[in-house]
């Protein structure tokens, strides 16, 4: 299921079904729970059924003539459950009740006579706020690679950036939130427990019973492991961050694999991370791709942290990096020489790149180096490629033009 877990509140139902009107409107919410009536007591069996949904957002409607039943209501829910946002849906016209539900508790206050903009918005913010808590929590660089096309290498980058991280720059590990988990294949391990044993157990989770969860690999790179069958992975945000939060007090960088997973999970991850790279090539199809993803992922807010790398790279005369950041709006972090055969072959052995000096390697590690420093990407040789494109104008292989359209 997609998007933010609300439970909504309120006394009549024709008001009800405007609230739920507005919230099924926006596009970063579900809708898990409804019930038209407020909780009477903190051993009430609604309160029991929002928390067993794994609801993170109450809405509650105010109704002005009976403001004091909705304000006990919020009182009652910030007083009674843990990790829970609590909107207030009401009138702008009573600045009273206003700041008697934020003072109960709410932490947010919407007008009900508008449309779902506001709803749309206060879900952004709670999704942000999840995420500053998160990369404030603890030391670790959140580090994200998704495929911007199928097959581009978001996984061999993953692997052998995190390897490298943990090499040269410190405690890190990698976490493969792929929908089918091949990093302990690239990492030639076999794993007893991973991810799904996480979030499973995230209700008793220490850093003893983590670490029951983490595979040792090469050079003490630690993997939390992903799935090695189809299956429905559906945390919830709260459960998302909770993990997250974990995580970052105990490495100075987590590096996560999103591999080709383009849904609310990985959504939910580029909010929490402090970088996300779209591995990307220069074809048509992949910059196109690239371009789509970047939007997609800006809608949680992620915009500034979003660049892309280029995969398998070449030259082509007459397209240079300007050229790939106006097809996809997206600054280059990286460009990684090519070198398929190599690479499918260290797959195939389960022997990262990393471990052995080349090209690649060496242009892996300075990828690590630039996002362990967290710098901008380094200029490229600007002459070099005005002067190709001049060169070879007459020979472009790929039209940015046709890439963004």
């Amino acid at each position: 299921m997609h998007g933010v877990a609300v439970a909504l509140l309120a006394e009549d139902r024709d008001r009800m079904a405007v609230l739920q009107h507005r919230v099924e409107a926006t596009t970063a919410a579900r809708i898990v729970f409804t019930h038209a009536s407020f909780p009477s007591a903190s051993s009430d069996p609604i309160l029991r059924q929002i928390q067993d949904l794994r609801a993170e957002v109450v809405v509650i409607d105010i109704e002005q003539s009976h403001a004091h039943r909705a304000i006990n209501t919020i009182e009652l829910l910030k007083n009674s459950t843990n990790d829970l946002a609590i909107f207030a849906f009401g009138d702008l016209e009573h600045p009273a009740t206003i700041v008697a539900a934020m003072r109960a508790g709410a932490c947010e206050y919407l007008d009900r006579s508008a449309d779902s903009t506001p709803v749309q918005e206060a879900l952004g913010r709670y999704l942000s706020s999840r995420a500053r808590s998160i990369n404030a929590a603890g030391r670790a660089r959140v580090l994200t690679f998704m495929n911007a096309k199928g097959g581009s290498g978001a996984t061999t980058l993953a692997v052998n950036t995190a390897l490298a991280l943990q090499q040269e720059h410190g405690a890190t590990l990698l976490v493969d939130f792929a929908t089918l988990g091949h990093a302990a294949l690239h990492l030639n391990v076999r794993p007893v427990f991973g991810l799904v044993d996480a979030l499973q157990n995230l209700h008793r989770m220490d850093a003893a019973l983590l670490k029951g969860f983490i595979t040792v690999c090469r050079r003490d790179l630690h993997l939390l492991a992903g799935v090695n069958q189809v299956t429905g992975l559906a945390p919830t945000t709260a459960e998302l961050a909770r993990l997250f939060d974990l995580l970052v007090s105990h490495y100075e960088y987590v590096v996560v694999d999103c591999s080709s997973r383009m849904d609310e999970i990985s959504h939910m991850i580029a909010d929490l991370s402090h970088e996300v790279l779209l591995v990307s090539q220069t074809d048509v199809a992949a910059l196109w791709s690239t371009n789509r993803i970047r939007v997609w992922l800006d809608e949680t807010g992620t915009d500034g942290k979003i660049r892309a790398v280029l995969n398998r790279y070449k030259k082509i005369a007459g397209f240079g990096e300007e050229d790939v950041q106006k097809a996809t709006s997206c600054k280059v972090a990286w460009k990684v020489p090519n070198s398929y055969h190599p690479v499918a072959s260290a797959i195939d052995r389960g022997e990262p790149l990393i471990l052995h000096d080349s090209d690649l390697s060496r242009s892996i590690r300075g990828l690590a180096a630039m996002l362990a420093k967290n710098e901008e990407p380094m200029p490229g040789p600007r002459a070099t490629e005005s002067t190709e494109r001049s060169k070879g104008a007459a020979r472009l292989f790929i039209s940015p033009l046709r890439a963004g359209q």
